[in-house]
């Protein structure tokens, strides 16, 4: 038997966030209350390389990046100092984007380097190497995961910072596009 206690974003959800929720979202069932599901952090899925690109330094069977899921009480730990340590620690930090759910209650964002985490040794680190991270909810609507996520303080942009959603490029192709050359 371990004797390690719970980390502290599992007990503050399980002691004062799910209750909090259910009432904001108005559910009935406590099964229904969101939560977080998972975290995805992808530094590039490791695969071996097919071919020997010179130019890219690359030689075949050579592994290319990384890809890792955490659950359970790592999962927990990670949000932690995802939240309170390594995200404040952002040069010019003001928040992360509001918009980037995938419909489903899902969350990702890119972070540009790996130094913000307090672990990683600044001289050791050859190059800056960005990652996804991607936050698995059960939530089944976007509102709902945003609000699971703002109960445990994570720093979304508000007011002015926050910007509309970008649009997306709808590209057309065929005769029928702007710009296509075809008999007039």
């Amino acid at each position: 038997m371990s004797t390690t206690t719970a980390p502290r974003l599992k007990t503050k959800y399980e002691t004062e966030i799910r209750e909090a929720l259910r009432a904001q979202l108005g559910v009935q069932n406590v099964m229904q209350i969101p939560k977080i599901d998972k975290i995805v952090v992808n530094m590039g899925i490791v695969t071996k390389s097919k071919t020997s690109i010179a130019s890219f330094k690359l030689r075949e069977n050579q592994a290319i990046g990384c890809k890792v899921t955490l659950r359970g009480d790592r999962m927990w730990e990670f949000f932690d100092r995802l939240v309170s340590v390594a995200i404040p620690r952002i040069r010019d930090f003001r928040g992360l984007p509001a918009w980037s759910w995938d419909g489903r209650g899902n969350y990702t964002f890119g972070l540009a380097e790996q130094t913000m985490f307090p672990e990683i040794e600044y001289d050791k680190v050859d190059s800056p190497q960005g990652m996804d991270i991607t936050i698995v909810t059960t939530a089944t609507t976007d509102e709902d995961g945003k609000a699971l996520l703002e109960a445990f303080g994570f720093p979304f942009k508000r007011g002015k910072d926050a910007g509309a959603k970008p649009k997306k490029v709808v590209r057309r192709r065929g005769p029928g596009a702007p710009g296509a050359k075809g008999k007039k």
